[in-house]
């Protein structure tokens, strides 16, 4: 009798353990198709970072268009997907003819054709351009687009030509180059 009731509770804890394992799955068989993922600037590997981009990467097939396509030409886009790409600046810095105070931004852009306008705007823990309001904008410049190799999935990175830092953005066979320009010794040194 002992040995039945010992056997019935260990069958009961095994069905609740395993009923609870497979509600758990069930929680990430619906994971993001567009995984977040975080980029940052560091001067050397070892120094602490002078910016941070958290951003959505979407992804296209080999037969669709990135722009003009899945993000249309001339309106806002959240510059990735889901929440709206968020640009954490450690330092003051120059964006365009704008001094941009240390903080966390939403950064929002407007493709074109053959230019972009890009938008550090105050609105953060937004849910893409949804609650985009150009009354928050900060600070906007417009860039040329670039053409590359192909990347089936949107990427963000830094990249240092000459005396420069420049933020990339590329997606499909698109590039574009976004100059910021960091606080050295009382001047803002081109990056």
């Amino acid at each position: 009798m002992k040995k039945s009731i010992n056997q019935k509770f260990i069958l009961l804890l095994c069905a609740i353990v395993f009923i609870s394992t497979q509600n758990n799955a069930q929680a990430f068989q619906k994971l993001d198709k567009c995984p977040h993922d975080i980029v940052y600037y560091r001067e050397t590997k070892i120094s602490p970072p002078l910016v941070k981009v958290l951003y959505g990467r979407p992804s296209i097939k080999p037969e669709e268009k990135a722009f003009g396509d899945k993000v249309p030409f001339d309106k806002v886009w959240r510059t990735g997907a889901n929440e709206a790409t968020e640009l954490k600046l450690y330092q003051d810095v120059m964006f365009g003819n704008t001094l941009v105070p240390a903080g966390t931004y939403s950064l929002v852009t407007i493709p074109g054709e053959k230019e972009w306008e890009v938008i550090l705007n105050t609105n953060v823990d937004v849910l893409g351009a949804f609650h985009y309001n150009p009354n928050s904008d900060l600070a906007r410049i417009k860039v040329p687009v670039r053409r590359a190799e192909h990347l089936d999935i949107f990427s963000i990175a830094f990249k240092q030509k000459d005396d420069k830092l420049l933020m990339v953005l590329g997606w499909d066979s698109t590039r574009i180059n976004i100059p910021f320009r960091i606080k050295e010794s009382g001047n803002y040194a081109k990056l």
